[in-house]
């Protein structure tokens, strides 16, 4: 008995630390990837005495975001403010619209058309005549930018809102319930998933849609953020200097992702499966 007992106790240490080193495994991995990937993109340049105009080698890069800190960081605060402020007006403007499309088929119908033609229209086609049209570069930047983000957040209310279980739906009908309550004890509880889903989508898009209008304003030197830091490094030649504003845009992605899934995890954790931790 006290050996099965001390082969349980074994197996079970066993497991724990099995289980404890993949986690470890599972947190360093990402990480220990990347260094790598940096460590042998840096050998090549060194070592085939690749020029930096061709492709700079990590360091390189790294030493002119040092020197060029300053103007990359003014315009990764012009890109950043373009961002925040379109992914503001796309969740806003997307969760109203979404409602007021789900409280009324005919609504829905006369309004969907429209939204998935602006939705598959290529932004680099209508940037320039929004740019044209509009005098403020910020707005035109913004409008464009709103353009991009604001049909995931619209299509997943939408979605949301009609995915709703109609047999709580009918409870709240039994009970006498109101049309606003319905819609803050039901409706909205209900959609928050496929609305945050959408607000994942839409910040990186976001993103996208301001530096995409910027490439197009930036040609007449009428936008200063890193889409014109970027063309104007290609017209000097200064390519670790492009890699540098890349690096900063993607990190910028990467912010706003997490900061978006963190906001997820915090309303739905208490009560949707999404967000339960996984085992």
């Amino acid at each position: 008995m006290n050996l099965v007992r001390e082969v349980g106790l074994q197996s079970g240490t066993s497991a724990s630390a099995t289980a404890g080193l993949k986690a470890i495994a599972a947190k360093t991995a990402p990480w220990l990837f990347g260094l790598a990937v940096l460590v042998f993109w840096e050998m090549i340049t060194r070592l085939n005495n690749v020029p930096p105009y061709v492709l700079p080698g990590p360091l390189a890069i790294v030493e002119s975001f040092r020197k060029d800190a300053p103007e990359l960081l003014r315009a990764l605060s012009f890109t950043l403010r373009v961002t925040v402020l379109a992914f503001l007006a796309a969740a806003i403007g997307g969760l109203v619209l979404g409602l007021l499309m789900a409280s009324s088929r005919i609504v829905e119908r006369t309004l969907l058309p429209y939204a998935v033609i602006l939705q598959v229209t290529p932004i680099v086609a209508i940037a320039p005549l929004i740019i044209i049209w509009t005098d403020d570069i910020q707005v035109a930047l913004l409008v464009c930018a709103v353009l991009v983000a604001f049909f995931p957040v619209l299509s997943n209310t939408v979605v949301g809102l009609h995915s709703i279980d109609p047999n709580l739906s009918d409870l709240f009908k039994l009970y006498g319930l109101s049309t606003w309550q319905t819609l803050f004890y039901l409706k909205l509880p209900s959609s928050l998933p496929f609305y945050l889903a959408g607000l994942r989508i839409a910040g990186g898009l976001a993103l996208i849609g301001a530096v995409v209008a910027e490439f197009v304003a930036g040609t007449g030197g009428r936008a200063s953020g890193l889409a014109y830091s970027i063309l104007d490094s290609g017209f000097k030649l200064q390519v670790p200097r492009m890699f540098a504003c890349l690096v900063l845009i993607a990190l910028v992605g990467i912010a706003i992702y997490i900061c978006l899934s963190i906001l997820s995890r915090f309303l739905l954790r208490n009560w949707h499966d999404s967000a339960a931790p996984r085992r």
